[in-house]
């Protein structure tokens, strides 16, 4: 334990992080609710009552989510299907609490031999049981983390890992103008579904800041993701060089351009709240574009839409997701209050 609390301390400023493919746990940087998914997924940058938020940032946990339940469900292709359950409390002289359950369903597979065979069915799952904490340490300054028990079966594979996110976040007297810092994904695999054989884990060291209009019902957001890995693109190893027609010379492959680099870490989102009942909500992710384009046939891929429903006793969330021309992410959360149910009159408004 002393090893990873000195570990996830200095990792941040150390580290050169992996991205898709090189990581154990890739089901960790799916979208967990219906707003984020419907406004570009790392919703970091916003301090209310909405509990969901609490597991994407532990530092906005705040009083007005204690006893906040959520639901969060998503239906993809092929009977795969992911979510999240989360319930957060007021913990006395500590601060806010959450605890949440993500899980990821593969759905049924065939199970083949060598030769085609087939010889059955099998089913695959991802779990992340967590345990977060939010503190407010004066009007401006919030700070957060978040524990979690990782557990995914793959056929007869199996694996366990814990994680860390680690949190902070500044805000105006007003709420209005927000800066969040977060570190998500610390941790290594206890038990590897190979013995011997460990991966590291998705690490995402996130900076967003958002400005809500103060005559207006827009919020603008900004999100810097992996600052802990410059390169994002993808490099083909089967790539070949191209000949010059006229010299007949090998030519150098030509690799991303600093301004694709850079672009590829940002996620640029607006939500707009109509007298705090209806809520609408676009995001465009250009990484996630970029990684799913289908050749020749661009799309929408990497803009994300949602539309969300707050009443006195509940809110509905919806939130639609372009991964590109060949598949969509449809995503929706219900949440309450139980104080709500309890006496008359609601929690206060979300801002």
């Amino acid at each position: 334990m002393k090893k990873l609390i000195i570990f996830s301390v200095f990792f941040p400023f150390l580290s050169l992080g992996q991205t898709g493919g090189k990581s154990a746990y890739p089901f960790l940087n799916l979208t967990q609710n219906a707003r984020a998914g419907g406004i570009g997924n790392d919703l970091i940058t916003v301090y209310d009552d909405d509990i969901n938020l609490g597991v994407l940032n532990p530092a906005v946990l705040n009083t007005t989510m204690s006893h906040s339940i959520a639901a969060n469900q998503s239906l993809l292709a092929g009977g795969i299907y992911h979510g999240m359950f989360v319930y957060g409390h007021d913990i006395k002289n500590l601060g806010t609490g959450a605890i949440h359950l993500r899980y990821l369903s593969y759905g049924k597979m065939d199970r083949m031999d060598e030769t085609g065979e087939r010889l059955g069915s099998f089913t695959a799952g991802d779990f992340a049981l967590g345990a977060s904490l939010g503190r407010e340490l004066n009007p401006h300054i919030s700070i957060g983390g978040a524990f979690n028990f990782i557990w995914s079966q793959l056929e007869t594979y199996s694996s366990f890992g814990i994680s860390l996110d680690l949190a902070g976040t500044y805000k105006t007297l007003d709420k209005n103008t927000i800066i969040s810092a977060v570190v998500r994904n610390i941790g290594t695999e206890i038990k590897p579904y190979r013995k011997g054989v460990r991966s590291p884990l998705p690490i995402n060291v996130m900076l967003g800041i958002s400005h809500k209009l103060s005559h207006a019902p827009f919020r603008f957001s900004i999100i810097y993701h992996h600052l802990n890995k410059w390169d994002l693109t993808y490099f083909d190893p089967n790539q070949k060089p191209k000949i010059d027609p006229l010299t007949g010379e090998s030519m150098p492959l030509d690799g991303a351009k600093f301004i694709e680099k850079l672009g590829r870490h940002f996620i640029f989102q607006v939500e707009s709240k109509i007298a705090n009942v209806f809520s609408l909500r676009l995001g465009f992710d250009y990484n996630r574009r970029k990684e799913m384009l289908v050749a020749n046939r661009p799309g929408i891929g990497g803009f994300s839409f949602g539309v969300g429903l707050s009443l006195k006793r509940f809110a509905v969330d919806y939130g639609f997701s372009a991964f590109s021309s060949a598949g969509y992410h449809n995503m929706i959360t219900f949440r309450t209050n139980i104080n709500t149910w309890r006496k008359k009159g609601g929690v206060p408004a979300s801002e």
